[in-house]
């Protein structure tokens, strides 16, 4: 099975959230439009209606998905609103862990949350809506996310999202929201390794980790950049002779401590920042640096959806509507990687793949032929 006939035979399992009687489309025929549509860059519901509607189009998902017809425009909105985002959420997540089958182990899973802007003006109460996403920073594909109401409860959008994945010997990679006993515990459970930031709001570890490296023997390991016209050197330190850590209860597992220090130079103006981290896989000063550089490449999928989907920008007053288009662009993005992956230079932009895909059917119809082998992702 191919992973395009495996999507759309999740897509069939999308449940409703209540029944409608007179629709007499499926709401995975809706899915697929609104899939495919992403594919060719096309940013919100209406311009997708409109190039689905065409009658080249028309005769490409014919061929290709079996829709002979296609819904009106209100029945084509209506249907997305009756979607259940819970239930697609999981078809989302079940069809990654399928298609990555055995290629997680080693690798850096980046958790953080995005907000997306503007939806505090589509509620009542002036809620917005936060998505926490994993992301495979080697492979640049996101596997799962979960939704929360406010910042504040990322933490716990990130406990349920470990919860709904597959992450065994793994290193979850996140931010100092999340250096805390009930979000380690998460990852233990899910039989990853941690690697956390650690910053002002846990001082006293902090200090600790210093002591830590002022007292042991590090070997250093160092990388120079120069991009932009700026130069950035990262230098990192770590250490798995921790006797000096405080509280060790407070951190289960924790086995490596360390410190990353960027200096930038940019029109011959200096800067520096410190990072400090904690760890329950034994690292070196150099696979310290690798992972914590891994962590960052989740906000380059962030921007990609502000970017080419104008995310922030959109104003749809059904928040339900918004978390399915959310995981509609990340599908989006996930098949365009991976056919990059295997069918592109690597410096081939993702909008021109996606220009391609949305001015030729038989380019599109191409695009999806590449899925038609299980390529085994590494």
């Amino acid at each position: 099975m191919t992973k395009i006939s495996e999507l759309q035979e999740w897509l069939e399992e999308v449940e409703e959230m209540s029944e409608h009687n007179g629709y007499w489309y499926s709401v995975s025929d809706a899915l697929i439009i609104i899939v495919i549509g992403s594919l060719c860059g096309l940013r919100t519901i209406m311009e997708i209606y409109t190039w689905a509607t065409s009658k080249p189009t028309r005769q490409f998902l014919a061929k290709e998905f079996g829709m002979e017809t296609i819904m009106s425009k209100s029945q084509f909105y209506n249907i997305l609103g009756i979607v259940n985002a819970e239930a697609f959420k999981r078809c989302f997540v079940a069809w990654m862990q399928g298609i990555l089958s055995n290629a997680l182990p080693g690798k850096t899973i980046s958790i953080d949350g995005k907000t997306v802007c503007g939806t505090d003006k589509l509620t009542k109460d002036g809620s917005i809506l936060n998505i926490v996403s994993a992301y495979v920073s080697e492979l640049k594909l996101t596997i799962g996310s979960h939704e929360c109401s406010s910042k504040p409860g990322e933490r716990r959008a990130f406990r349920e999202l470990l919860a709904m994945l597959n992450l065994a010997d793994t290193i979850v990679v996140a931010d100092a929201l999340h250096c805390n006993k009930p979000a380690i515990d998460a990852i233990i459970k899910a039989e990853a390794d941690y690697l956390l930031v650690v910053k002002n709001n846990v001082p006293a570890l902090k200090k600790d980790i210093q002591t830590c490296l002022t007292a042991s023997q590090v070997k250093p390991y160092t990388t120079k950049e120069y991009n932009g016209g700026r130069h950035e050197i990262r230098t990192a330190y770590a250490t798995t002779e921790i006797s000096h850590i405080k509280c060790k209860k407070r951190w289960p597992n924790i086995t490596t401590v360390g410190a990353i220090h960027r200096q930038f130079e940019k029109d011959g103006q200096t800067s520096d920042e410190w990072h400090f981290y904690i760890s329950s896989a034994s690292l070196s000063s150099e696979k310290m640096l690798y992972h914590a550089r891994m962590e960052w490449g989740i906000e380059s999928m962030h921007w990609l959806l502000d970017v080419h989907f104008t995310e922030d920008k959109m104003r749809i007053f059904d928040m339900n509507i918004q978390t399915i288009l959310n995981i509609v662009r990340k599908i989006a993005l996930n098949l365009i990687q991976i056919y990059k992956a295997s069918n592109c230079k690597p410096n081939t932009s993702l909008s021109s793949i996606m220009r391609k895909n949305l001015f030729d059917s038989a380019v599109l119809a191409d695009f999806l032929l590449a899925f038609s082998s299980h390529t085994k992702l590494e």
